[in-house]
């Protein structure tokens, strides 16, 4: 748990949540205060103690933040947004890049 003194300097973090993650979470958004210095590893470790039916789902999950993928190892800022996003299956093995349709004549 984080002190009074910690949460002046903690890094406050806008939590999206995936489809599934979503689901399991029964909520798209939380909030969380992390420690000064945190990165999208003690995000992730710290969303496991909150929510303990998302942690499995966290292995897999995609962090974005600010628009970009990020890292594990990539450091927070007060304010951040982190979209957890869950990987889709899908297309097909093994034929490389499709063939591009010809322009509209």
């Amino acid at each position: 748990m984080l002190s009074g003194a910690t949460l002046r300097r903690a890094v406050h973090v806008q939590v999206r949540l995936g489809a599934g993650l979503a689901t399991a979470a029964g909520t798209r958004r939380l909030s969380v205060a992390l420690p000064e210095g945190a990165t999208v590893e003690t995000l992730l470790d710290r969303l496991g103690e909150l929510e303990p039916g998302i942690a499995a789902g966290l292995t897999s999950a995609l962090p974005v933040v600010r628009g970009t993928h990020a890292a594990h190892e990539h450091a927070l800022s007060d304010g951040d947004e982190v979209a957890l996003l869950i990987p889709v299956a899908g297309g097909t093995a093994g034929h490389g890049q499709p063939e591009r349709r010809q322009p509209w004549q």
